[in-house]
């Protein structure tokens, strides 16, 4: 997308096979399955609705935890003056090279230039520094649903845009404890949401120093596999610690009449999930979707035969009709200019989880066909009773899904104590590398202009030592680390 001027790329009509080129498959399956296109701006995306659609159910799951532990959702603007921007030295200079300013209104030189947010700290950290006075102004517990710019290089569709959506929380607290207390429960939050709706296993830990978030103190992550074995940050938490909060002079009145400054957190997570659902469960057919996030989770297939819109078709609107009672979203594909086998075909490139196939035969005999997506097992199923059944299909799936990812995490995890081991291993794209890690931000460095390889995270608690010899340097480590090529 970066490279070239994939504008005048013409319509996909094939997939490329995931085995022969897993990018180019990738972004062929995106534009194949109707999920999203280039935009004629270099470097966005127009996301169309089926892949909105996936987006919705990933905003519904992830809103209806976050308001459930005492967030609400506000909305703040999108431009941002340069004075609030510059504010905090070490965010602005992380920021530099992918802010997009704002210079003329209309036919007029701006007097003070905006930036369009490349996130929200400065903004909202300006208006907390009005709104907070006393402790008893504490918590402040703020999400917002956004679009944020940031003018990348080198683009890929849903994983890397120069704008995209996400939700970002902006937290204020009495103390220290209650910030970090904050910070781990929402890196908890992600990690249950990612797992439960998505299917997808993650590593949660913290960041290194020179990977964590420009201006704050710590940064947690999840940290998934992709089926190519690179690794993609699906979810990151920040403990500002009091930098921004001394940046934007967000001051209270404390318990015992002193002043102080707040202690902030930040946290987010971006439509790069729809991408990560791609390249975790999708295949040589296409599309593998969660059953918790497909926009349809059953589509109805009539066979034609003979009158069939008088015989199959209202046994059909009657098995539809039934499943959407029980709460499951169906499509009836009725649709006469398709043969039933371009229909599988096509459904199944859309990754629907569960096929229902309906003939003339299945009614005499009182019943359906089903095929999961999954398996592709096909299971003749009696009509008595479906809607529960295909509740329990859909579930299995889910819990499949999950099973087959945790599966190939596993697999492709490994551990080197050696650096010899370490690049015999990261050789190709072998997913998560777990090694020990003396601290060092050089040695760092070291190991990714060797390997591309970066440290995705650190555990929560140093499972090797510390003390184990550095994997690069050989000096005392401080404790493990997890390595992966990473998108």
């Amino acid at each position: 997308m970066a490279e070239k001027d994939e504008n005048k790329e013409p319509a996909i009509t094939e997939i490329t096979p995931k085995s022969e080129d897993f990018s180019r498959w990738y972004t062929d399956l995106v534009r194949r399955a109707e999920l999203a296109d280039y935009s004629p701006v270099k470097g966005c995306m127009v996301i169309r609705p089926y892949g909105y659609a996936i987006w919705e159910f990933i905003q519904r799951g992830l809103d209806d935890r976050i308001k459930a532990t005492g967030h609400v959702n506000a909305y703040f603007p999108l431009f941002i003056p340069k004075s609030l921007l510059t504010k905090e030295a070490e965010h602005v200079e992380g920021f530099a090279p992918q802010v997009a300013w704002v210079t003329r209104g209309g036919t007029e030189e701006l007097e003070e230039p905006l930036v369009v947010r490349p996130t929200s700290e400065a903004i909202i950290g300006t208006m907390y520094a009005k709104w907070i006075q006393s402790w008893r102004d504490l918590p402040v517990l703020i999400n917002q649903w956004a679009n944020i710019v940031r003018w990348e290089k080198v683009t890929r569709l849903f994983l890397r845009t120069t704008e995209f959506l996400w939700q970002e929380g902006h937290t204020a607290h009495e103390t220290a404890e209650e910030a970090e207390e904050e910070t781990l429960k929402i890196l908890a939050l992600y990690k249950e949401f990612v797992e439960t709706e998505l299917a997808i296993p993650v590593i949660a830990g913290r960041k290194s120093e020179s990977e964590k978030f420009a201006g704050a103190g710590r940064t947690y992550s999840i940290e998934a596999l992709m089926g190519d074995g690179r690794a993609l940050q699906a979810g990151t938490s920040h403990n500002l610690g009091q930098n921004f909060a001394k940046a934007f002079d967000i001051k209270f009145q404390a318990r015992d009449k002193s002043l102080q400054y707040i202690w902030g957190t930040s946290w987010g997570m971006t439509t790069r999930l729809i991408g990560a659902v791609i390249m975790v469960h999708g295949d040589e057919s296409g599309l593998v979707l969660p059953p918790r996030v497909a926009p349809y989770q059953v589509v109805i297939v009539p066979i034609p035969r003979g009158n069939w819109r008088e015989t199959v078709l209202p046994h059909a609107r009657q098995i539809r009709d039934s499943l959407v009672a029980a709460g499951v979203r169906v499509m009836l594909d009725d649709r006469d200019a398709y043969t039933p086998g371009w229909k599988f075909s096509e459904w199944e490139l859309r990754g629907v989880p569960l096929r229902l196939e309906i003939g003339p035969k299945d009614i005499e005999k009182q019943q359906v066909m089903l095929a999961r997506r999954d398996t592709r097992e096909k299971l003749p199923t009696p009509v008595a009773g479906l809607p529960g059944r295909v509740q329990e299909l859909l579930a299995a799936i889910q819990q499949s899904l999950f099973d087959r990812a945790l599966a190939f995490q596993l697999d492709h995890t490994s551990r080197a104590a050696t650096w010899d081991e370490f690049t015999k291993t990261m050789e190709g794209r072998p997913g998560f590398v777990v090694a020990p890690w003396c601290g060092d931000a050089v040695c760092e460095a070291d190991i990714k202009a060797a390997t591309q390889a970066t440290i995705r995270n650190l555990p929560m608690e140093a499972a090797a030592g510390p003390g184990a010899p550095c994997v690069k340097c050989s000096r005392p480590s401080v404790s493990d680390a997890w390595f992966a090529k990473a998108y």
